[in-house]
């Protein structure tokens, strides 16, 4: 009989929605590529054992594989009840058109995800990026015809600038009842990427979106596990991500690393733990989505629930991250 501790891990509310998730989320870009299902299962089975819910993965993540490796995984080890699936539609392999977010593509997509997962509806559905060339307004009708229809329970967007999301979000509001709000929005959000604090953040925080960090430890880089060479196991030193970890292996992002490095010495814990319990605790944040490799990563990864940052840390980690933001986003009115 399954048996699950849900309680282990803290729930809170996905945006302005009734719809509660863990406050770590469990991601599965290389599921089905660099992770196999008999990992998958390992790191599935002691993210649900400890209280997690949130499952984020997308169609495209290993051409479909990461859905279909969850989809089996749901047949014979965890309840489909007990987990909060979030998947992704709108990438496509096309060198002419990385995004086709028009109302026919999108619900194909779902269909086959569905199909893939192994399921009659995913609780989160997200638009994979903006698509320059569909109008919005057709692809938020996607969204409201695969809520409507059961397909998904809450829908939500990825990879959205400020006012592209400000744009989104006002729309789906103007029509109560009719259309689907927006109870997400997924962007890259670590010490080392803070750019959307400039106006990702506030429009989201205004119009009642919580927001879903990916790459919460910067691409592995704030583990510190880049700060004395490249591990020959590492992400950073495989030929297909190494150009993903890269832009992170600077000047600038040491910086940042060594004041992590200094502050989890000063904790007696680890630089990933103060990094990841930075992130959750941010204003507007609802679950860092982590992709731990195996289930040691996971387990460490995990063991931040119990810690809380002091104020005198957070305050340190924030001035020596901190982007520049000149006008228009500057208070003016101070000056």
């Amino acid at each position: 009989m399954w048996t699950s501790n849900l309680a282990a891990m803290e729930q809170r509310h996905l945006g302005r929605t009734g719809l509660r998730v863990s406050r770590i989320g469990l991601g599965t870009l290389t599921w089905g590529r660099d992770t196999d299902e008999h990992d998958a299962a390992d790191l599935l089975k002691a993210f649900w054992d400890a209280g997690g819910t949130l499952v984020d993965t997308a169609d495209v993540y290993g051409d479909g594989d990461a859905e279909y490796v969850i989809g089996q995984l749901l047949e014979r080890l965890v309840p489909r009840r007990d987990l909060v699936i979030a998947t992704k539609a709108g990438s496509v392999p096309d060198p002419d058109r990385r995004f086709d977010c028009s109302r026919g593509h999108l619900l194909a997509a779902l269909d086959a995800s569905l199909e893939r997962l192994g399921t009659d509806y995913v609780d989160v559905w997200q638009v994979h990026a903006f698509d320059p060339d569909t109008p919005l307004d057709e692809t938020l009708q996607a969204l409201d015809l695969a809520v409507s229809s059961g397909r998904a329970r809450y829908a939500g967007v990825s990879n959205f600038c400020g006012w592209q999301l400000a744009k989104a979000g006002t729309w789906q509001l103007a029509a109560p009842g009719t259309r689907t709000r927006l109870a997400s929005t997924q962007m890259e959000y670590s010490l080392l990427q803070r750019g959307v604090e400039r106006e990702v953040l506030p429009a989201a925080m205004d119009l009642g979106i919580g927001l879903l960090p990916s790459s919460p430890l910067g691409r592995g880089v704030l583990t510190g596990k880049y700060r004395h060479g490249l591990p020959p196991d590492s992400r950073g030193a495989s030929d297909h991500l190494s150009p993903f970890v890269a832009p992170y292996l600077d000047d600038a992002a040491d910086r940042i690393v060594d004041a992590v490095a200094i502050a989890a010495d000063g904790l007696a814990t680890t630089s990933l733990q103060v990094a990841l319990a930075w992130i959750r605790d941010r204003p507007g944040v609802v679950a860092p989505i982590i992709g731990p490799r195996n289930a040691q990563q996971l387990a460490a990864a995990l063991s931040v629930e119990a810690l809380s940052l002091p104020d005198e840390i957070c305050r340190a980690l924030d001035d020596v991250s901190a982007p520049v933001h000149r006008y228009p986003d500057q208070d003016w009115s101070t000056l």
